[in-house]
């Protein structure tokens, strides 16, 4: 599971999981990860979570960011990659090997908004790597995604969005955006989780996907 950093004068302060579309860096108190700090702008940058990976951006505050010293706007992350916000840092892994408190989210097209809750990060699960669905109407169709991380999120911001999670017991699809949940086999998933077989079926913002293993 990928996670942020937040540390200051070389010394970490808190591990943030990254489960949601967009995960929000400021001062001011609806941020995601709030900084109280001098030189932190109300709305100081964004990471943003999609199939490929994470990136950065700075939402042009007043003060900037910087990375390795050097300013930085937008950057696509890569594990280690420290980031400076004034008296802050934050530092990106993109392992998926620490306990993790998920906080309230909103969430991407390939990332999700889980509400506050504890969820411990899980090791790959056996027997599973082959699970993927595969796109059948929508964009991107034809495409395979296979579910090689604990959760995979799919669906579009703001209008639907669900997660896939690995378990021992199989694949899930949970509700986490939206006001019309899913369809798994043409009946709505509710406001749960319903776990998946292979074939299942699954509409939700105009796509269809097939989930296969």
């Amino acid at each position: 599971m990928a996670t942020i950093i937040l540390a200051k004068d070389g010394i970490d302060l808190q591990v943030f999981p990254l489960l949601k579309a967009r995960t929000t860096i400021g001062r001011r108190t609806y941020n995601d990860i709030v900084i109280d700090a001098p030189g932190i702008s109300g709305e100081h940058a964004v990471l943003v979570m999609s199939l490929d990976g994470v990136y950065f951006e700075d939402l042009d505050s007043t003060n900037g960011s910087q990375l390795n010293g050097q300013p930085v706007r937008k950057h696509f992350l890569h594990d280690g990659d420290v980031i400076e916000l004034a008296t802050h840092a934050i530092r990106y892994r993109a392992g998926e090997d620490m306990p993790v408190d998920v906080m309230p989210a909103k969430t991407d097209a390939d990332s999700g908004d889980l509400r506050q809750t504890t969820v411990p990060a899980q090791q790959p699960v056996a027997g599973q790597s082959a699970a993927f669905i595969r796109i059948l109407k929508g964009v991107g169709a034809g495409k395979d995604i296979p579910l090689l991380k604990t959760m995979t999120t799919v669906g579009r911001p703001g209008i639907q969005v669900a997660v896939l999670t690995k378990t021992p017991q199989g694949v899930s699809l949970t509700h986490v955006e939206g006001k019309v949940p899913a369809l798994v086999n043409g009946q709505s998933i509710g406001n749960g989780t319903r776990m998946l077989a292979s074939g299942d079926l699954i509409e939700m913002s105009g796509a269809e996907m097939v989930f296969l293993c």
